[in-house]
Parts: C-alpha cells; sequence; structure tokens
C-alpha cells in the first residue's frame, strides 16, 4: 500500500505563487485524486541517502520523504526557498533547497539515490524531455531511480482542467505517451503503473513511472 500523504495545515504553506495546486488537495472529490497521485509516486520511491524533488513547490512531500532518506534536496523555478524552508524548520526536516532548472541542474554526478518529479515532465516540450532525462541521469548514482507522475491526457482531463479554471493546452506540451517513450530510452529499465479515476468510470487518469540508471 502506498503512504499517506502527510498533509500540513493547508494556512501553512508559503512560498509558492496563485497558480500552485495545493488548495485542491484539501477539497472534498478532487482533493482524493490529487492525494493519491503523490502517494502514488511515493510508494514507488525506495529510500536511500539523497533524494532530489525537482519541482518541489511548497515541499508537500517532504514530510514523507524524510521517513525514507536522510537528506531531502530540492530544485524549483519559482518557488520562494526562504519561503518553503520557513515552514519545515520548525519540524526539524533538513532540506538543501536550490531555484533552478532540470535542463541544467547544480549536481555533480552520481549523487542521488532518486530524483522525483510529480507532475514536472509535462510542462516540457517533447524536445526537451531528452535533456532533463540526461541530467537526471548525470546525477543519479548507479542504480539510482526516477520515479515521475505526470497526468494521461484524455477528455476528462481536459474537462477537470475546465473546470478548475485553466487550459491544459497553455501548461502541458508533452503527453503520458511521449514521456514515457523518451524515459525508455533514456533508461536502462523501468516500468509504469496507473492510477484509475474515483469514480472509476474515466479509466486511467495518471502515470508513475519507476526507471533505474
Amino acid at each position: 500500500m502506498p503512504p499517506k500523504l502527510k498533509l500540513l495545515p493547508a494556512s501553512q504553506y508559503k512560498g509558492v505563487n496563485q497558480y500552485d495546486p495545493i488548495k485542491y488537495y484539501y477539497w472534498p472529490v478532487f482533493g482524493k485524486m490529487y492525494r493519491q497521485r503523490v502517494e502514488l509516486a511515493l510508494g514507488e520511491c525506495t529510500g536511500g541517502e539523497r533524494v532530489l524533488e525537482v519541482g518541489f513547490g511548497t515541499g508537500l512531500a517532504f514530510p514523507n520523504l524524510h521517513d525514507m532518506y536522510k537528506e531531502i534536496h530540492g530544485i524549483d523555478l519559482t518557488a520562494d526557498i526562504h519561503a518553503v524552508q520557513s515552514v519545515f524548520e520548525p519540524t526539524g526536516i533538513p532540506l538543501f533547497l536550490e531555484k533552478g532548472d532540470v535542463l541544467k541542474m547544480p549536481y555533480q554526478d552520481n549523487f542521488f539515490d532518486t530524483v522525483l518529479l510529480v507532475s514536472i515532465l509535462e510542462h516540457l516540450k517533447p524536445a526537451e524531455l531528452k535533456q532533463a532525462f540526461v541530467e537526471v541521469n548525470r546525477v543519479l548514482k548507479p542504480g539510482g531511480q526516477m520515479v515521475y507522475g505526470t497526468p494521461v491526457e484524455k477528455p476528462f482531463m481536459v474537462f477537470m482542467f475546465r473546470l478548475l479554471g485553466h487550459n491544459i493546452r497553455d501548461e502541458h506540451f508533452s503527453t503520458e505517451k511521449e514521456i514515457e517513450e523518451a524515459a525508455h530510452k533514456a533508461f536502462s529499465k523501468g516500468h509504469v503503473i496507473h492510477m484509475q479515476s474515483t469514480p472509476p468510470i474515466a479509466g486511467s487518469v495518471y502515470t508513475v513511472g519507476n526507471f533505474v540508471k
């Protein structure tokens, strides 16, 4: 069973702009699906010394990652590093956060046991996926894993985005199939699991990949 997401009270999160989806995690129906997708990705993480979360946002996965890894590193393009750190300082979770881009990461080779990307890769254009996976591969230890989660693009997902006031075409540039295909080319082995909608009338709505260097 995947771990339950250890959410803080919603009012405690800070350091992100109005586009961050943190509020959706607390909604009655949508909230369960938002939490499940992160829980599914966390369930694929095998633990170790260091984890890197790309696009950590509010840091909502940090308490769970702290149960599995000695050090939590994070990189994000837009989050306010100091604000996010201030949220978790009282918890005693050791964080090493940087502002930066997955396409050119400021880390040494063979450094991380796990690189986690939850709802990040779909925001890259297909031509950028190859470079992103080159960088992830570079910073992973031999035998290290990349765990990613990405939504399944289908009419139901487009409809959900519209309900939430978003045009999916303004935000998503790569589909889950393009991401999986690029991952299989970049990594020696891996698998993808599917999350069904709640209720399961719409089929698969989210995929989680686990690929090994």
